[in-house]
């Protein structure tokens, strides 16, 4: 039997919040209409996808398997439904500088697109710092750039922000924090931190405590987004990181929980960045165009030379 869509969906919700009643608040369905088409679901596939516990649904072996292709099945389908920028002729080159973050998490899926868009455009990636790429757009190394927009000041370059992503706390499961209702960054600066240092996230990090009386407790400071993804669900700290690079599993299968916390935490933002006096080619257009049309950004004014 395949599976429907609304089986995948369901089973989704009920893997990302652990919690059959949560699902159903976020899908704002019954309770009972998430149980059987989780059972339907397991029946089609032969296999129990989640184990039923006192405190929830846990996944199974296989159920973490079948989570990595319910997330490609739906993403597909978004992108099937999208309405599509028309393909076009144009050719040539373009070279794009991207940090770390953007090129992980936010750039494949779009590159992807684009070069069904586009065919005959060849572009060109470079990772960099974002020094590195403020530097190479001001020098005409690179035409164009995708970063985190939230991190640039640079007034030489124009920036036009495609997405926000909220930073949310990250916790392991069954985290004493977990059944509070408010946690701030007093309750945050309590428990160890594992702080991510790749994009300058520790700087950003800082800039928000700095606000407050309170410091995080820092146990470890890494570069891997994984190695934080694996320190926190197996409880040895926590973190403050976007909703972008959140997924609710470690690679060792353990749950990663998140929080809004009641202080301010500003967004991550991701965007397109260019020198503020270049004259727009038409493969940077084309390129600016397709973001443009996905996120419905209108053109800020003055617009960009064109």
């Amino acid at each position: 039997m395949i599976p429907t869509i609304r089986q995948i969906r369901y089973f989704v919700s009920t893997a990302e919040h652990g919690q059959v009643s949560q699902a159903a608040i976020d899908l704002s369905i019954s309770q009972s209409a998430i149980t059987t088409a989780i059972k339907e679901l397991e029946t089609g596939v032969g296999v129990d996808l989640f184990t039923r516990t006192s405190h929830g649904m846990e996944l199974t072996p296989a159920g973490r398997e079948f989570l990595f292709h319910a997330y490609d099945i739906l993403n597909k389908l978004k992108e099937a439904m999208a309405v599509r920028v028309p393909s076009s002729d144009i050719e040539g080159q373009l070279n794009v500088a991207a940090t770390y973050t953007v090129i992980g998490y936010f750039l494949p899926h779009h590159i992807d697109r684009l070069s069904r868009n586009f065919p005959k455009l060849e572009i060109n990636l470079f990772e960099l710092t974002r020094e590195a790429i403020e530097e190479g757009l001001l020098s005409n190394r690179y035409d164009l750039a995708v970063i985190l927009t939230s991190n640039t000041v640079n007034s030489d370059l124009s920036t036009e922000t495609l997405q926000s992503s909220t930073r949310r706390l990250w916790l392991p499961s069954k985290h004493p924090l977990l059944s509070r209702d408010k946690v701030g960054l007093k309750e945050i600066s309590q428990e160890p931190y594992i702080m991510l240092t790749v994009d300058e996230a520790a700087h950003t990090s800082m800039r928000y405590w700095s606000q407050t009386p309170y410091r995080p407790r820092v146990k470890l400071r890494t570069s891997s987004t994984e190695a934080v993804r694996s320190m926190v669900a197996n409880g040895h700290g926590v973190a403050i990181l976007s909703d972008m690079v959140h997924r609710p599993w470690s690679l060792e299968g353990k749950r990663i929980e998140t929080i809004d916390p009641v202080d301010p935490v500003p967004s991550m933002d991701i965007g397109l960045a260019w020198r503020r006096t270049i004259e727009f080619t038409p493969t940077m257009k084309a390129f600016r165009d397709y973001f443009r049309h996905t996120f419905s950004i209108t053109p800020q004014f003055p617009a960009a030379p064109e």
